[in-house]
């Protein structure tokens, strides 16, 4: 196969193709959702220690939340850098490691967790340092630009960095007596990995377009005067609603930002405000509140207490009276619960849900078993939410009414699909799910506004709510019962197991309309542009400015060699990042040998209007033809010819490495916490 792999590419590039239309099988659905639903997931996991000269920074993930903390050691002292709530992880790997925690740092004031500046300041008495800007209302001591701070032998410089609020900061750190040479910054919601903060958490006492600008400039006049080695350590990773399009890299540089990030390749302030406010998604209810606690102060938590349940009554099912959240899986949840509760199962992202769900201050009740209402007690107060428990078998114990589901098995469903008796299909994902891969003719109803949209079904017919893996769609029966359809139900494992079944998915531009194969073969096909080398040659020298030019190879062979003008883009981050299918001008990709540049040229033409060419032969055939590529580093512009590595060398891939003097390791395995 690896002898004719060139005369194969067209095959393969259309076996590709035909995997966004809707005759062809997907392989399994990967989303930040379902990467949730684990034991693991729910607790501080250590994604891994990163050692640099004089100190070592030890990172943790918290999957539920996508959250990403730090400790910083350096000698015998720690500084702890975005801490949750739940603070016991950190005090005992301080104890572990043999430090003492020296001091939290608070990047800005987070809203979309609790965070455990007070919890940490209250068991070891430390000082808190957070921006002036914040206005914090606890002992603190408040940081402004240029602020440094010690911690053993490495110092801490803060940069005031707005944009994703007004108090953000980044802090960088060196080495003892090399100030000249900063070796890693903590982010915050600045920069993330592939995006920035997004600016529209304000409330309204400020505009997300001033945000916004503000982020242009933290980034254009601070940030990206760093050296390119810098690794950046954000305080989100995929998933996070604090901003869109992140990828689950646990870190990255300076360098590999200025390259890939989509949000950053725009040069005017205009074009970038209008990319980051485009397609931002709702911010959850319970951010403003959480942010009013992180800046006044949130109140130490008895994390031992246990509270004593409450009495089973009928009247608990009235909405109105309490907001009953189930929190056994899906299966138990249909089998039979409490008329009028909302199924937010344990086993995934419960903080956030609860926090978009169930609106502040309603009087929350939690049903499962003890060890589950005790486990959701405790995890809640990372959000800042208190609840009642009401055992599950209690309700049972006392003879009050329950409900039950038959979940539709997605071959019932085919079925019915087929002969024209489906139920209404409700599909609960988020709009760019939904466009991207779908089941068949379904209505799009994002979860967090189902409520409301469901006054425009029949509340007599037959509903079945759909999502990728059940629980969104399982949390969906709820609010429609909620609603009085007395006829909702939800697909059975979800669009994954529509798809291991083998039943046909549809993409963004296709129809209900069922075929076989004779059908598909004479189905038209997208396909995308071919340019010759002459012709790039010609559009790089002769209109520069008016096309995009992203270069998919690994960043290590971009850095030896690249075409003027062109962007170093991970092919993850182009094919699912929704920034590159918009554009004034084409959007031209070259690899290696024009291999994979064709196939992700196939794959995003199916998406897109943009005019998108594969340059054919990759630079492969560009250097033959023209004997002319950039070197990097290189001075302003300059073109040199073929570096004496040949292009067919294996390289291995991933991120720039950077100088031995500032050693960043290799990215960890990662740790999978979903199922």
């Amino acid at each position: 196969m690896k002898k004719n792999l060139k005369h194969s590419c067209l095959t393969i590039f259309l076996v590709i193709l035909l995997s966004f239309t809707p005759y062809a099988q997907a392989g399994s659905i990967k989303d930040s959702e379902s990467a949730s639903h684990s034991d693991a997931a729910s607790g501080y996991d250590i994604v891994d220690t990163y050692v640099y000269p004089g100190f070592k920074i030890i990172q943790f993930n918290l999957a539920v939340l996508s959250h990403y903390s730090y400790m910083l050691i350096s000698e015998k002292q720690a500084m702890v850098v975005d801490p949750g709530r739940d603070v016991m992880t950190y005090l005992q790997v301080a104890q572990k490691e043999g430090v003492e925690i020296a001091g939290v740092l608070l990047t800005h004031s987070h809203a979309d967790f609790v965070a455990g500046h007070t919890e940490i300041a209250k068991a070891v008495g430390c000082p808190v340092y957070i921006s002036a800007k914040a206005e914090a209302g606890y002992p603190h001591t408040p940081l402004k630009d240029g602020s440094t701070l010690s911690v053993g032998s490495a110092t801490i410089k803060v940069l005031e960095t707005p944009g994703h609020t007004l108090d953000c900061t980044t802090s960088i750190v060196y080495s003892e007596n090399q100030m000249e040479k900063p070796l890693a910054l903590f982010s915050g919601d600045t920069l993330f990995v592939g995006s920035i903060g997004r600016p529209d958490l304000m409330g309204g006492t400020i505009s997300a377009a001033a945000l916004a600008s503000m982020s242009y400039d933290s980034w254009h006049e601070k940030l990206s005067r760093l050296n390119d080695d810098v690794t950046v350590y954000p305080a989100h990773g995929a998933g996070s609603l604090c901003g869109a399009h992140l990828s689950d890299d646990p870190f990255s540089t300076i360098g590999r930002e200025r390259q890939t990030n989509a949000y950053l390749k725009h040069a005017s302030r205009s074009d970038f405000i209008a990319a980051v406010l485009e397609g931002l998604p709702d911010a959850p209810q319970y951010f403003k509140y959480n942010a009013a606690m992180n800046k006044k102060g949130p109140a130490t938590v008895d994390w031992n207490v246990t509270r004593n349940p409450v009495k089973p009554s009928a009247s608990l099912n009235q909405p109105e009276n309490a907001y009953i959240v189930d929190l056994r899986d899906a299966a138990a949840y249909a089998k039979g619960h409490i008329p009028n509760s909302v199924n937010i199962a344990l086993r995934g992202r419960l903080e956030t849900w609860v926090g978009i769900m169930v609106p502040w201050g309603s009087p929350l009740v939690l049903t499962g078993s003890r060890e589950e209402i005790d486990e959701a007690l405790f995890r809640l107060h990372r959000v800042g939410y208190t609840a009642e428990a009401m055992p599950f078998d209690d309700w049972v114990s006392a003879a009050l009414p329950l409900k039950s589901v038959e979940l539709m098995d997605p071959a019932v469903l085919y079925d019915a699909m087929k002969s024209g008796k489906a139920p209404v299909i409700v599909d609960v994902r988020l709009p760019t799910e939904w466009m991207g891969l779908r089941i068949g003719q379904v209505i799009n109803m994002p979860l967090n506004q189902l409520g409301a949209l469901s006054s425009k079904l029949d509340s007599a017919q037959p509903v079945v709510a759909v999502c990728n893996s059940a629980y969104r769609s399982s949390l969906a029966l709820g609010i429609l019962e909620q609603k009085g359809f007395g006829k909702a139900t939800s697909l059975k494992g979800g669009s994954q197991a529509w798809i291991d079944a083998g039943y046909p998915v549809f993409g963004s531009d296709t129809t209900k309309t069922q075929v076989n194969a004779a059908t598909v073969a004479k189905r038209e096909i997208k396909m995308p542009s071919r340019m010759s080398p002459d012709q790039l040659k010609g559009l790089i020298l002769d209109l520069p400015g008016s096309f995009d030019l992203v270069d998919i190879r690994p960043p290590s062979m971009f850095a030896d060699f690249h075409l003027p003008q062109s962007v170093n883009i991970d092919i993850a981050d182009l094919l699912s990042n929704p920034a590159y299918l918009v554009g004034t001008g084409p959007l031209i990709i070259v690899d290696r040998d024009g291999t994979l540049s064709l196939m992700a040229a196939g794959m995003l033409y199916q998406k897109t209007k943009r005019e998108i060419k594969a340059v054919t032969g990759g630079l492969e055939a560009y250097w033959n033809q023209s004997g002319i590529l950039q070197m990097s580093p290189a001075s302003s512009g300059m073109i040199s010819p073929m570096p004496s590595t040949p292009l067919s060398s294996p390289v291995p891939a991933g991120p720039p490495i950077p100088a031995p003097a500032t050693p960043v390791p290799e990215k960890p395995k990662k740790k999978s916490a979903g199922c």
